[in-house]
């Protein structure tokens, strides 16, 4: 167990803001999370618990206890001869579990390649990208519980995912914390390519359909647009695709014929929230020491100095501009600390 008091938050999230924790502890088992809770969780003191902080946008220096797992480790729970089922310790870097499940001959989570933060966050946020979502491929979620300090297991639709959603972000925000993630992956091929520009670049390279090939492919288009958290502080997608009612979106399709979309069932169309505020002219913009970055719209960037305050007041006027021209409301994805 790590602790320490007035601890620099700079290597635990990924703006490049250097606030601090007015205590910082960090645990490597289930037991010593339950002996944390029993001693130093209290009602006048304030707790966030953290992962890869890619997800968070700090005001200032918190004046509370942080948490962080470094809860380890892969365990193969399940193996038939069409699917394997994985126990995973939710303070693994998550790209490193997706480089061992494509290493292991593992389908499912190659479209994940690259999102940043750790395997629990994965669980909470119910992470995703070109067309695949954390929820689609786990199956449990074992936690600990913040008052009682007793261990229960979450089945999938006791999550109650949706998109970037789970009931950890919602109904029991705060009462429980991801110890380790149990995700289902397939042993026969089974590929995501139709969402983006994947089967496009996959085409274009002209290499053979595998996963190490569609896993490099991921993490090329990424690169390609979007900014190293190490060189320019960020936090990738700081906005949430908004998802419209079908009328709505019919009414934005006549003024905007070439609006890029994807439907999401008979009654509601998402539409992509960089393509709005790329339409409203912010890409590339700078607010003070924040900015719009200048290959995709839909990334806030440190662009040196920047506070938490100046990326937050950004946003607010980015979301402004975004319902004055198309009368949607683009929330963020990134939680504000």
């Amino acid at each position: 167990m790590k602790i320490q008091k007035d601890y620099s938050l700079l290597s635990h999230h990924t703006f490049g803001m250097n606030v601090k924790a007015s205590l910082f502890i960090e645990y490597t088992s289930v037991e010593e999370l339950k002996c944390i809770l029993h001693e130093y969780m209290s009602d006048d003191v304030p707790w966030l618990h953290i992962g890869g902080g890619s997800n968070l946008l700090f005001r200032g220096d918190y004046s509370g206890m942080i948490l962080h797992s470094a809860i380890k480790g892969y365990e193969v729970i399940h193996e038939d001869a069409e699917t394997v089922v994985v126990r995973v310790g939710a303070g693994e870097v998550w790209d490193d579990f997706v480089a061992y499940s494509v290493k292991q001959g593992w389908y499912g989570a190659e479209n994940l390649s690259l999102i940043p933060g750790e395997v629990g966050a994965s669980a909470v946020q119910n992470i995703g990208a070109y067309g695949v979502e954390a929820k689609d491929l786990i199956v449990n979620v074992e936690t600990i519980e913040v008052a009682t300090a007793e261990e229960r297991v979450f089945n999938n639709k006791e999550c109650g995912y949706a998109y970037r959603q789970s009931v950890f972000k919602k109904a029991l925000k705060g009462q429980h914390i991801v110890t380790k993630v149990c995700y289902c992956l397939k042993k026969t091929p089974s590929y995501h390519l139709d969402y983006g520009n994947v089967r496009a670049e996959l085409e274009k390279r002209d290499c053979e359909l595998t996963l190490e090939n569609v896993r490099q492919t991921i993490i090329d288009i990424r690169e390609a647009k979007l900014p190293d958290p190490k060189i320019q502080g960020n936090a990738g997608s700081f906005f949430m695709n908004p998802i419209v009612p079908r009328t709505q979106f019919e009414t934005l399709l006549v003024e905007y014929p070439l609006m890029p979309y994807y439907v999401v069932d008979a009654e509601r169309v998402k539409i992509p929230a960089a393509w709005m505020i790329d339409q409203c002219g912010w890409k590339g913009k700078r607010f003070g020491n924040a900015g719009v970055h200048d290959k995709q719209a839909l990334v806030l960037v440190n662009c040196g100095g920047a506070t938490g305050m100046e990326v937050i007041h950004l946003s607010e006027e980015i979301q402004k501009s975004v319902f004055e021209r198309f009368g949607v409301t683009i929330s963020p994805e990134v939680n504000f600390v």
